[in-house]
């Protein structure tokens, strides 16, 4: 491979790693295999009170029709008029949990607002709305219809809870009573915590045993919009130490139904930055299940998590507890929450290289306080350790650039006898000692660190809305002036004159027009990514020029 086709072969394998990123987001194989399984739901018209279909409960091998009735006429009873919301806040969320079921059905992040313009509307993660729904579900379940499920109306005795200047915690009970079995669901909220404890406290005053299991799930809809230039993963995922870190996206929930044994790990709805988990007691096996309800307007989606039963004797009161966390993707509180939950932040297949490199970029944040400054420490880091390779590359260009006159002459000379040509190109290659590999191999080498930091850029939810200098407010989302990406362009121009002149006029055109392409396709990428490539490129500069000049002056 030459020289001249070097940073066009650089430039494109970048870009076609994104452009196969989207292909396998749309059209690429399924990534878990999921177990067969026929499923039948009991399907009833909604009644005149526009009931929805009750057909999101887990299935449960005792259960029997019986069940679903049951909730059916519960529902028309009037649970659904006579439940109301409970408005719960904190230093770092405001909630609103239903008390038909219990379910969260609001939870708004005070600390990440939709936009800068925007600083009092806060990012509403859990919602439901009429074209949009994502919430978070949790109940009992037994075949003698006594254990609350999320269509089960529970009493409180507040409407509204707020944590209060000076206590770290807040604690939200709500209380189901039937046929002499007593459940109190307490939501436990912790001050600075995303990471919000929940039970399920069962009280037998009956005469006779109970017994059920827990389930708790995340449901909700496809994203109204996904960006189609920068694809990140939205969907569930689940986790467990025998299979360890497993997507399953809307498709697969359409195609077959999931049921997996697992023993502790955890249940996930990932979007970009954020997430949504259940963590069950780490020493609990639980079903992990999916459900894709597409005869619902908007259709939505469910993971969850179903325990096996456990007995209560009469007189005796038994708990199930759980851990559900809604925030951002912090990695480090995350490894601190549960194993394998920083993989929610998802650096796909070099994982292990941009995690050190995300590791670094907090680490001198840290110290600079500007994650705009950490980016350029950062780049800085990475071309000091790549600096021995990039001389190496830098010094096979400009020595062919030095002997491009000479080629030119012997292209002159043989005309289309190819034969002669190349012998006389390799004889001038050991005359003048140039590897025409030798500014390959460097650049080859670094390609997957910078794909790394890509992803560990795009994933790092600390540059949302973390300012940098003057006009960039905002590290996550494109230059709105469009300053970084010309200075990207310009600096891949000066590059290019840096470099060997393309031996083939096509290709020197082609070349010619790339750093147009890139300052057109860099316009949308969020500016702290363009800041990385622009600080890359001016030190790549740099360092090129010191070679090329001191490689022309008659040195080595």
């Amino acid at each position: 491979m030459d020289n001249s086709r070097l940073f066009l072969f650089a430039a494109l394998v970048f870009v076609g790693m994104l452009l196969w990123q989207q292909w396998q987001a749309d059209y690429g194989p399924q990534p878990v295999e999921i177990k067969q399984t026929d499923v039948t739901h009991t399907q009833t018209e909604n009644t005149a009170n526009n009931l929805p279909e009750m057909d999101d409960l887990p299935d449960q091998a005792e259960n029997t029709a019986t069940t679903y009735n049951n909730e059916i006429s519960q529902a028309e009873d009037g649970s659904l008029s006579r439940s109301q919301l409970i408005t719960v806040e904190t230093d770092v969320i405001r909630a609103q949990i239903d008390t038909l079921g219990g379910v969260l059905r609001s939870l708004k992040l005070r600390k990440f607002p939709v936009s800068l313009d925007q600083p009092d509307e806060l990012l509403e993660i859990v919602h439901s709305q009429s074209n949009s729904v994502y919430l978070l579900q949790s109940g009992l379940r037994n075949k003698e219809n006594t254990a609350p499920t999320h269509y089960s109306l529970y009493s409180s005795a507040q409407s509204e809870y707020q944590l209060e200047s000076g206590r770290d915690e807040l604690i939200v009970p709500l209380v189901w009573r039937e046929n002499g079995i007593e459940v109190v669901k307490t939501y436990h909220f912790k001050r600075g915590n995303y990471l919000v404890d929940v039970k399920h406290e069962v009280t037998n005053q009956s005469d006779v045993p109970w017994q059920g299991a827990q389930y708790r799930q995340i449901q909700r809809s496809r994203p109204l919009e996904e960006s189609r230039i920068l694809y990140t993963y939205t969907g569930s995922v689940y986790y467990n130490e025998a299979v360890k870190y497993e997507k399953v996206d809307f498709d697969d929930m359409e195609d077959a139904q999931l049921k997996v044994q697992s023993s502790g790990g955890w249940i996930a709805m990932l979007q970009h930055y954020f997430l949504s988990a259940w963590i069950p007691d780490q020493t609990e096996t639980n079903l992990v299940y999916s459900i894709a309800n597409t005869g619902r307007q908007p259709s939505t989606y469910t993971i969850g998590l179903r325990s096996e039963n456990r007995q209560a004797s009469p007189g005796e009161s038994i708990e199930f507890s759980s851990q559900m966390f809604v925030g951002p993707k912090i990695v480090n509180r995350l490894e601190e929450i549960s194993p394998g939950l920083e993989l929610t932040v998802d650096y796909g297949v070099l994982t292990f290289i941009s995690k050190p490199l995300y590791w670094l970029l907090s680490f001198y944040q840290s110290y600079v306080g500007n994650w705009g400054l950490a980016i350029i420490l950062l780049t800085l880091t990475i071309k000091a350790g790549f600096y021995k390779l990039s001389e190496t590359s830098y010094r096979s260009m400009a020595r062919m650039r030095k002997v491009a006159p000479r080629m030119k002459t012997l292209k002159e000379r043989y005309g289309d006898d190819r034969q002669k040509l190349n012998q006389a190109m390799m004889e001038l290659y050991k005359t003048e000692k140039i590897n025409p590999m030798g500014g390959c191999l460097p650049i080859l080498i670094q390609i997957p660190v910078f794909i790394a930091l890509y992803w560990a850029l795009l994933e790092s939810v600390d540059l949302r809305q973390a300012p940098f200098i003057f006009w960039i407010k905002d590290l996550s989302v494109m230059d709105p002036y469009f300053v970084l990406p010309v200075i990207m362009g310009v600096s891949m121009l000066i590059q290019q004159k840096l470099n060997p002149a393309p031996p083939d006029p096509i290709q020197a055109k082609v070349m010619m027009a790339l750093p147009f392409v890139f300052t057109i396709f860099f316009a949308f990428f969020p500016s702290g990514l363009v800041l990385y490539w622009v600080i890359n490129n001016i030190l790549s500069i740099t360092q090129q020029w010191i070679i090329t000049k001191r490689i022309e002056a008659g040195g080595k």
